[in-house]
């Protein structure tokens, strides 16, 4: 009997969907930019003002973007979601692992967005919206034409269940 239980345990493991490996590159520019942003005001702070402590600010903010930066492939990699007969499942995390159940009955809106930089790489970000502000669930970083079907999928299929509410 252990080995159907093996065998329904692998099944589900091969029902999650990775998002693109190339929104590690979207991920790693956005922290970039903000690192930039952050050091950049602190030495015009160090610089302009004489604050001395703007220059520890500096640099601590760009020892912690960089140790952010070098977590973002495996961050990116713990993204996931599946479609199950009643719902989308959403996972993600490393350290503090959240997943989220989101009933196709339940959406009220699927919105597709798309940044600069994933538009560059051909990606979107999908977007879940029901009643509940707190189960509103994006999954980013994936390939435009799979976000696009995926939107027109749970749409169909959050329309067939709300007609048998």
């Amino acid at each position: 009997m252990e080995e159907p239980e093996a065998a329904a345990s692998s099944h589900v493991d091969t029902d999650w969907r990775r998002v693109s490996p190339k929104y590690v590159v979207v991920e790693v520019i956005g922290s970039l930019i903000g690192a930039a942003v952050l050091v950049a005001v602190m030495l015009l702070a160090y610089f302009l003002a004489d604050q001395e402590w703007a220059l520890w600010v500096a640099v601590a903010g760009g020892a912690i973007a960089l140790v952010s930066i070098a977590f973002e492939p495996r961050r990116v990699r713990s993204i996931a979601y599946r479609l199950r007969e009643d719902d989308l499942v959403f996972r993600r995390g490393i350290m503090f692992q959240r997943q989220v159940a989101v009933p196709y009955g339940r959406m009220q809106l699927v919105d597709i967005t798309r940044g600069p930089v994933a538009r560059a790489l051909g990606l979107a970000d999908l977007k879940f919206v029901t009643a509940a502000a707190a189960t509103a669930v994006t999954v980013p970083g994936l390939p435009a034409e799979e976000a696009d079907r995926l939107r027109d999928e749970l749409v169909a299929l959050a329309e067939t269940r709300r007609a048998g509410l």
